[in-house]
C-alpha cells in the first residue's frame, strides 16, 4: 500500500480516490453509529448497499444522510434482520439467495453489549446468540453469494480480551453470568468466526477478517449507565497506566468505521485474510497486555484449532450444517 493509515483515520480517509462503482455490498447494523456511516462512505464512493436492519422504520430515518450522499450509481437499500431470531435471519438469507445478485463484500456490524442476562428467540444467550450465531447462520447461509475476490468482515472488539469461548457452557446454564464475560465470548466468536470462514473459502477466492473499530460513543453501550460506563473508563486508563500509556480517548464515527472500509475495500486480501485488525492495520497477538483496549489480539482468538471447534459447536446449536 501507498499510504499508511491509523487510529485517526477517518473513513472518507482510507476511501480518497477510490471508485467503487459497480461493487454491491450488504451491511447489517445500518441503523445508528457505525453502520450508518460505514454505508455512507461505501454509497458516497459508488458502492450499491444493501443494509440489513431489525427496525426498518428506524433505519429508514437515520439513513437519510446515505441516499443524500450517494454518488457515481451508488445507494442503498433495506431489508428487514432479526439477529435474535433464527427464523427471521433464515428468511432474509432465503429472500437474498433467491434474488441471486452477488455481493463483493459483506460487513457483519450489528450487535449488542453488555446486556442483562436474557435469552434470543431460540433460547441462546442474548449476545452469543445476536453477535455469533445470528450472523453465523445468516453469512453461511449467502456465502454462496460472496463473488470471488470478495470479502467478509466481521466487526469484533477489544473486547475479545475479556473471555475466550465457552464451548462446554455457551449459553451461561451453569457458570455465573457477568455482562461483559458474555460479550467477550460473543466477540472472540466473531474473530474465530472469521478465521473458520476464511479457511473455508480462500480457494475460491474469498476471504474473510475481523476487527476491532476501537472505542466510540454509540448506541452499542445503551445497556450501561453513565456510572459503569465512567467507571469502566477509570479501570482502563489505570491499566494503560501500568503499561505507560497515555489514557484512553474516544474515537469518532467515522474515525470507528474506517477499519471496516480499509479491511473491506482498502487493504490487500492476503495482508488480512484470516487476521484481525485495528486502526487501519493488522494487529500482532499479544497475550501479555492487560488493557481491554491496548493494541493486539489475544492468541485463542486466533486459534484455528478453537475455529474449527466453535464452528462445530455452533452448527449443532443451530441445528444446521455449512
Amino acid at each position: 500500500m501507498s499510504q499508511t493509515f491509523g487510529a485517526t483515520s477517518t473513513t472518507d480517509d482510507v476511501l480518497a480516490g477510490i471508485d467503487l462503482s459497480g461493487k454491491r455490498v450488504l451491511v447489517t447494523g445500518v441503523s445508528a453509529g457505525l453502520g450508518v456511516e460505514t454505508a455512507r462512505a461505501l454509497a458516497a464512493h459508488g458502492a450499491q448497499v444493501v443494509g440489513a436492519v431489525r427496525d426498518l422504520a428506524k433505519a429508514e430515518a437515520a439513513t437519510a444522510v446515505v441516499r443524500e450522499q450517494a454518488a457515481n450509481g451508488g445507494g442503498l437499500d433495506l431489508i428487514e434482520l432479526d439477529l435474535a431470531s433464527l427464523a427471521s435471519v433464515r428468511a432474509a438469507a432465503d429472500a437474498l439467495v433467491a434474488d441471486g445478485r452477488p455481493f463483493d463484500l459483506v460487513i457483519a456490524n450489528a450487535g449488542v453489549m453488555a446486556t442483562p442476562l436474557g435469552k434470543t428467540a431460540d433460547g441462546f444467550e442474548t449476545q452469543f446468540g445476536t453477535n455469533h450465531l445470528g450472523h453465523f447462520v445468516f453469512v453461511n447461509r449467502i456465502a454462496g453469494l460472496i463473488a470471488p475476490g470478495g470479502r467478509f468482515v466481521a466487526v469484533a472488539s477489544s473486547g475479545h480480551r475479556f473471555s475466550d469461548v465457552d464451548l462446554d457452557d455457551p449459553n451461561f446454564d451453569r457458570t455465573p453470568y457477568t455482562p461483559f464475560e458474555a460479550y467477550g465470548r460473543s466477540k472472540t466468536a466473531n474473530v474465530l468466526f472469521a478465521v473458520e470462514f476464511d479457511r473455508r473459502h480462500r480457494d475460491r477466492g474469498v476471504r474473510a477478517t475481523a476487527l476491532h473499530p476501537g472505542g466510540i460513543n454509540t448506541e452499542l453501550g445503551r445497556h450501561m449507565g453513565q456510572d459503569a460506563l465512567d467507571a469502566l473508563v477509570e479501570q482502563i486508563n489505570a491499566d494503560l497506566a501500568t503499561e505507560g500509556k497515555p489514557p484512553f480517548a474516544w474515537k469518532t464515527i467515522p474515525q470507528g468505521a474506517a477499519t471496516s472500509v480499509w479491511a473491506g475495500m482498502v487493504a490487500s486480501a492476503d495482508e488480512v485474510g484470516g487476521r484481525y485488525c485495528e486502526n487501519c492495520h493488522v494487529s500482532e497477538v499479544t497475550d501479555g497486555l492487560i488493557s481491554p483496549v491496548s493494541e493486539g489480539v489475544r492468541s485463542y482468538a486466533l486459534d484455528p484449532d478453537n475455529a474449527r471447534a466453535l464452528w462445530a459447536k455452533s452448527e449443532e446449536m443451530v441445528g444446521e450444517r455449512f
